[in-house]
């Protein structure tokens, strides 16, 4: 088991660039369902084995967060619930019931792009990956293609502030 370890300013490679690139990808679809747009893929020996984006308001499914679609793929993908070795990349610092699910399939790393001040799992408000009282550590590293990812929710926040304004205009 490794030591979970946070760090706001690794060394990025260039494959984790381009896999956060893919996330971001996966974010945009969700943003073009209208849902919040994350994104996720999971790696395994630099090939990507698993996609999701959100999509708990399209599935009727409050566990349909892109982590969870995403570690679901990889899983039937490979054929195994458990994805030792793999690295898991996400637009946004993920929540406590993800960061759950990817403990349970024992995820080598983590890589987020931008924290979640209100919900994060991951430092921001909890964090359960180092804790050694779980069988499992994971380690986690945020700020990959931080402002991009930002960019993103913000913009489909506004969107929808903007949209929620015009219906209440037109309604009065």
């Amino acid at each position: 088991m490794s030591d979970a370890v946070i760090s706001p300013a690794p060394d990025w490679t260039d494959a984790d660039a381009a896999f956060m690139r893919e996330a971001l990808t996966e974010a945009g679809r969700a943003y073009a369902l209208g849902e919040v747009p994350v994104g996720a893929v999971v790696v395994v020996d630099g090939e990507i084995v698993g996609r999701g984006c959100n999509q708990p308001i399209t599935l009727h499914d409050p566990s349909a967060h892109a982590e969870m679609l995403a570690l679901r793929d990889a899983a039937s993908r490979l054929g195994n619930y458990r994805l030792p070795g793999a690295t898991l990349y996400v637009t946004l610092e993920p929540c406590l019931m993800c960061a759950g699910a990817m403990l349970h399939a024992r995820l080598a790393r983590i890589v987020y792009a931008t924290t979640d001040p209100k919900t994060g799992a991951a430092g921001s408000v909890i964090n359960p990956f180092p804790d050694r009282r779980l069988n499992h550590q994971t380690d986690v590293v945020g700020g990959l293609l931080a402002d991009e990812a930002a960019a993103q929710l913000r913009a489909f926040f506004r969107e929808r502030r903007e949209a929620e304004k015009a219906r209440r205009a037109a309604a009065n």
